[in-house]
């Protein structure tokens, strides 16, 4: 098994999948990226930057288990049949921000399985990631996995 890694800024939008609102199903995509930080005597700064090459696919659903907790499950597709499955680590955490139009939140998936690809893979991936009142989506992934 070989370790890889993966970075990238996801946008789209969640909605309500039930009469309730505990239930979301979110749909966002990211282009092919490349992240910089750079550390100096001043602090940190950091960028994405559009490459060259395809798009990745996201969906899930979100079950709210309290006001600011939740599960989620879904999948994320890379190219064409190369598809990760994930469910969260203990629970995903949202709340307020700084921004008051915006809810901030964090959470942990597990890979259960993969197809193409990642077709025994096994990882971790975080998500940091911000809703606006509107349910648009915007979504920092960070996977560290482990693939054949």
């Amino acid at each position: 098994m070989r370790q890889m890694i993966y970075t990238l800024q996801f946008t789209g939008g969640a909605a309500p999948a039930n009469d309730q609102g505990t239930v979301l199903k979110a749909t966002t995509a990211a282009p092919s990226c490349s992240i910089q930080t750079t550390v100096s005597p001043n602090g940190v700064t950091g960028a994405l930057t559009p490459t060259v090459g395809g798009t990745a696919h996201f969906e899930s659903e979100v079950t709210f288990t309290s006001d600011s907790t939740f599960q989620e499950s879904g999948t994320v597709t890379f190219g064409t049949g190369n598809t990760i499955y994930f469910s969260t680590v203990g629970q995903g955490h949202l709340g307020g921000s700084a921004d008051p139009k915006l809810k901030h939140g964090s959470v942990m998936w597990k890979i259960d399985r993969g197809e193409g690809q990642f077709s025994g893979a096994t990882g971790l991936i975080t998500s940091n990631f911000f809703v606006g009142e509107k349910g648009e989506v915007t979504d920092h992934h960070f996977g560290v996995l482990f693939v054949r």
